[in-house]
């Protein structure tokens, strides 16, 4: 048993869907947030500048006594995960498009992935395509715009609906079935898409899987925290902190 918390960072408030999922499913662990929100977005930067940054952040969770870390950031997870699993002793646990799922769900032979330039760059998403997508045709789209929405709160607006029926309608009209979220952010978005998706496919959200890995590894480990105690959640922010807990209260 360990009563250490787990940490989670994103380039911004988009990690907080996968720190929901860790919070449902993990009610007795601690956990410490870090939104990395006065970097953000992620998606344009060099995969270099993405190393250095997630490995300072994992270095500040580390500071706080954090057993385990959460990479709640495809771009983040595709450009550093190797990197700070080659140079830090914790388990890391990363996240990546739900290509195997979708893959798997569809039954016109079409599934569309919604992400980061950055995440489609990386060599992790080439690999996971590979993997389990293969033999499916995929449409790929880079959500521009979209984490600034979310970031600025913007998501239940004119702007962000026209923005994702935009990015949605091509692969709409192309009979994806299954539309995979490339980024912890887009899950903020979720009502517009479903609005305009309609039965036309479903959408896959990876926060949920992310959180069962978290269990996994932490029952692996053995460092789970004691039954029935009491969780302390904390908060961090690189940029403006009164917008990570707006977020954090509408959550």
């Amino acid at each position: 048993m360990n009563p250490s918390p787990i940490g989670i960072f994103d380039s911004g408030l988009g990690g907080l869907s996968v720190w929901k999922e860790v919070k449902k499913i993990c009610p007795s662990e601690s956990l410490i947030y870090y939104a990395d929100s006065g970097n953000c977005p992620y998606g344009n930067r060099p995969a270099e500048e993405i190393i250095r940054l997630s490995a300072a952040i994992t270095e500040f969770l580390l500071d706080k006594g954090c057993k385990l870390i959460v990479v709640a950031c495809n771009t983040a997870t595709s450009a550093a995960i190797q990197y700070l699993r080659a140079h830090f002793e914790v388990p890391f646990v990363g996240i990546e498009p739900a290509l195997k799922p979708a893959a798997t769900l569809t039954r016109t032979g079409h599934i569309g992935v919604l992400a980061t330039r950055g995440t489609f760059a990386g060599e992790h998403y080439r690999r996971t395509r590979e993997k389990f997508a293969s033999d499916i045709a995929v449409h790929i789209q880079v959500g521009e715009g979209l984490v600034e929405l979310v970031e600025n709160h913007q998501t239940d607006t004119p702007e962000a609906e026209k923005l994702v029926r935009q990015y949605l309608e091509p692969m709409l009209e192309a009979k994806v079935d299954q539309i995979v979220l490339g980024c912890t952010h887009y899950p903020f978005l979720l009502p517009v898409m479903q609005k305009i998706a309609g039965e036309r496919a479903n959408i896959l959200n990876p926060a949920p899987a992310v959180a069962q890995q978290v269990k996994r590894l932490l029952e692996k480990h053995k460092i789970a925290a004691p039954e029935n105690s009491e969780a302390v959640y904390t908060f961090f922010s690189s940029g403006e902190r009164a917008q990570l807990m707006e977020m954090v209260g509408r959550i």
